[in-house]
């Protein structure tokens, strides 16, 4: 129970983040889109032996978070919920790429640097992804994504699927809660009633959908949904869109780790 009751405070946290007042949260959505694509663009791009060369991708949820007043602790632990899936697709890289690399007078298996390659890759996109998410807000993500024209069929079943999540995790914690009232003695769910657990939770499911529909069908829903007046985009923005652009560019064309070695080097020497 303690799960899903911690489940809805997740999604409800991130809505609660996304109507901050910070610099970032006032930004066009659609700079905010094109900005994280931008982003994870140039983190995908590059080789999966490179790793000091990506260490400036940092950069940029660092200072945004900064900007945002985001909570870091928070927003990163929805990482741990993902990072098992991503170790478990990279841990086998250094059983098919055995072959030994010197890497700072240390002999490692190239799997070994496109495992931790991919790990980094996988902490920098998620985490620009969730920050997408905490800064603007579905509604907002939704009309940008409009703006991109993106496809409505695609954007509306996103924005449903993402509003009524936690409707679902309320209907499937209320009949947890009727079973452990009807068993007291039961420790968790015996799997004889699994069955009728999930046929009960389809049927209320269908019932509550249905619901909700004529609801939005009385409102006038044409299958079209607004998320409010539109806005434009300003210099603000443009600026804050260059401004990335222009630094993941360098990121991607410079080693600015091994240019700033090379300048210490040389300044000690």
């Amino acid at each position: 129970m303690a799960d899903f009751t911690s489940s809805l405070y997740n999604m409800r946290l991130m809505d609660e983040l996304a109507c901050k007042d910070t610099f970032v949260h006032k930004l066009h959505p659609l700079i905010k889109i094109l900005t994280t694509i931008a982003y994870l663009f140039v983190v995908v791009s590059y080789d999966r032996h490179e790793i000091i060369g990506l260490l400036p991708m940092l950069f940029y949820p660092v200072v945004v978070f900064f900007l945002a007043e985001l909570p870091i602790k928070q927003v990163l632990a929805r990482l741990l919920l993902i990072e098992p899936f991503i170790i478990a697709i990279g841990i086998l890289n250094p059983f098919f790429d055995s072959q030994v690399i010197i890497v700072g007078g240390f002999a490692i298996s190239r799997g070994w640097i496109t495992f931790a390659s991919i790990l980094l890759k996988s902490l920098f996109t998620i985490t620009a992804a969730l920050i997408l998410i905490c800064t603007t807000g579905m509604d907002k993500l939704a009309a940008g994504l409009r703006m991109l024209k993106v496809p409505r069929l695609f954007v509306l079943q996103l924005l449903l699927t993402y509003r009524y999540i936690s409707v679902l995790i309320e209907e499937v914690s209320r009949s947890i809660r009727a079973y452990k009232l009807r068993a007291p003695q039961q420790k968790g769910i015996h799997p004889s009633v699994w069955g009728t657990l999930v046929g009960q939770l389809l049927l209320r499911t269908i019932d509550r959908a249905e619901r909700v529909y004529q609801a939005m069908f009385v409102r006038g829903f044409t299958g079209e949904y607004y998320t409010g007046a539109d806005t434009w985009v300003t210099l603000r923005d443009v600026a804050y869109f260059g401004g990335w652009l222009s630094f993941f560019i360098l990121a991607r064309m410079v080693n600015i780790p091994l240019m700033i070695g090379l300048l210490i080097s040389g300044v000690i020497s």
